[in-house]
């Protein structure tokens, strides 16, 4: 019988192609999608749970599966209110991981940033510090925490700055080596490879940034 895997974050980018990539796996035979709107999805293997993800305790019973894969983030422009935006960053991941502890759910992937930090004076950087942080806290046997750096490919909203951004770290990748090497602009599919394998094969360690994502995405062809 194929595993249950639960999305959150799938009408994102990163989300979005990590579904593409389970519905096109046979190892699969269920996916469960949270979130606030439909991805539109036609798979037969899709089931979709349409809840307000601040109060994703609501659904436990639905909360079922074999493996979560938490994509859930936001930015400060589409969440310029800092309170409101540490309840999507922090507050949808830890909630997920409780729930995920709860029903017995054995694995645990939760994609943060680079430079995550609880004790950071940068806003973004502390409350991606500090989930991580409380993720931890709640003993899932195999968690794993990505720490990309800036996340290539193309969004549907506009992002002048992180557009500018890409371009100047797509000029400087070939220079960052040796131990810059995490600095890279990273693409969303190395990422959901990485997901995939650590999922499948937990010997990995539980921090993860660019560079130790690449080079699990690398190791196998999936």
């Amino acid at each position: 019988m194929g595993k249950t895997a639960i999305v959150l974050g799938a009408t994102g980018l990163t989300g979005g192609i990590l579904l593409e990539h389970l519905i096109a796996d046979s190892s699969y035979d269920k996916i469960k999608l949270f979130s606030r709107s439909s991805v539109g999805s036609t798979s037969k293997k899709v089931e979709e749970y349409l809840v307000d993800m601040l109060q994703l305790e609501l659904h436990s019973v639905q909360f079922t599966g074999d493996e979560v894969f938490c994509c859930i983030g936001t930015t400060a422009t589409k969440t310029p209110d800092k309170k409101r935006y540490k309840l999507i960053d922090y507050g949808i991941p830890v909630s997920a991981a409780k729930l995920a502890k709860q029903n017995g759910i054995q694995t645990f992937i939760v994609l943060s940033s680079m430079g995550a930090d609880s004790k950071s004076t940068v806003f973004y950087s502390k409350t991606k510090g500090e989930m991580e942080r409380d993720v931890l806290l709640q003993n899932v046997r195999h968690t794993f925490i990505l720490r990309p750096s800036l996340i290539g490919g193309h969004r549907n909203e506009h992002r002048l700055g992180e557009k500018i951004g890409k371009v100047a770290m797509g000029l400087l990748n070939p220079f960052l080596t040796g131990e810059f090497k995490k600095y890279r602009i990273i693409h969303p599919d190395k990422i959901v490879k990485c997901m995939k394998i650590v999922a499948r094969n937990t010997a990995h360690d539980v921090f993860l940034d660019s560079h130790k994502i690449l080079t699990i995405a690398n190791s196998s062809v999936l």
